[in-house]
């Protein structure tokens, strides 16, 4: 798996996390906030695999047998919690994998570490369960709860655990490895960059993604003719995003950073900064014949189709709103 040295930005909570190995101050439970993709899963289990390395560094060594059983995923002091229902972890869920066990003293290292994957997902009477144990810990335990949106959590759960906030990578480091370490293309990079809005696993997820680049061709061929579309035409379209539907937030991104461009260049005539390069023509056109007061309201209209979209308000009239504000404006 590599160490801390192959993490990309990070660099305040990993030299917290190797201050506290170091130091031996390690806490009995920690939370790890950010984003789908920032990188929580990767930073818990380095934390995890250097705090049973036997090497007893700062980084796991990668030859014990503790970093070889990790590797293989069978540490036997490294659990991973699981959960059934996709959209809740339960009590029963908490008592079975982690009060009843970790009880049970370590099988062979110094600690018995739980790592506990969307655990915004508890239920109320899951983190409750979860609560005695952290409150009263043995020892030798150590949790980490892995989480999108940490204000879910119960306060008594939040103030008794010390919080990791995972901030957004710079882009420049994000294009610097797709390029050199995954050989991305220059304009490609820009764009998987741009879109990655500061999550190195997002970025990677798009740059290998043939769906995104089947997503953003379709959204662009819209952008540059809905101007000349009829009524019934924009319908055809809504049909033919209907089966973007799960990806319906990579469309609504490139909408936005397609009128981002637009607004750029209009604003500063400056062609660097633009992310779709390769539209150039189609872009400038667009600044040309667009107030600033039309673009802004495009990207506020995008930014109300999102929240319309996660209400649950009917797919085809939330984006027949969006696209017939984008053709008047």
């Amino acid at each position: 798996m590599g160490g801390f040295k192959d993490v990309i930005g990070h660099n305040e909570i990993i030299e917290y996390i190797q201050n506290a190995v170091k130091m031996d101050k390690v806490s009995h439970a920690y939370i790890m906030n950010g984003q789908k993709g920032s990188g929580k899963k990767m930073l818990a289990d380095l934390f995890a695999r250097t705090l049973q390395c036997e090497g007893e560094g700062v980084e796991p060594c990668g030859e014990c047998r503790s970093c070889k059983q990790a590797d293989g995923n069978n540490q036997p002091d490294i659990i991973k919690v699981t959960h059934e229902k996709p959209n809740s972890i339960s009590v029963d869920d908490i008592r079975t994998q982690v009060n009843n066990d970790i009880l049970i003293k370590p099988y062979s290292s110094k600690y018995k570490i739980y790592i506990i994957p969307e655990a915004d997902k508890m239920t109320v009477q899951a983190q409750n369960a979860l609560l005695k144990t952290i409150e009263e810990p043995p020892s030798y335990a150590v949790i980490f709860l892995l989480t999108e949106n940490a204000e879910v959590l119960l306060p008594t759960i939040r103030s008794r655990c010390v919080m990791l906030k995972l901030r957004n990578i710079k882009d420049k480091l994000i294009k610097k490895y797709l390029m050199e370490e995954m050989e991305i293309p220059d304009y490609k990079a820009d764009i998987c960059t741009a879109f990655a809005q500061g999550n190195m696993g997002r970025a990677i997820m798009l740059a290998t993604s043939e769906h995104f680049n089947e997503i953003k061709e379709e959204a662009v061929q819209l952008l540059k003719y809905i101007n000349d579309m009829e009524l019934y035409e924009i319908v055809e379209a809504i049909k033919r995003i209907n089966n973007y539907k799960l990806d319906i937030t990579d469309y609504l991104d490139i909408i936005m950073i397609w009128y981002r461009d637009i607004l750029l260049y209009k604003a500063t005539k400056d062609v660097d900064g633009v992310v779709f390069a390769d539209q150039l023509n189609y872009i400038k056109e667009r600044a040309s014949k667009s107030s600033y007061e039309g673009i802004e309201k495009i990207l506020d209209s995008i930014e109300k189709a999102k929240a319309r979209l996660k209400a649950n308000v009917n797919f085809d009239l939330v984006m027949e709103l969006l696209l017939l504000t984008i053709k008047e404006n």
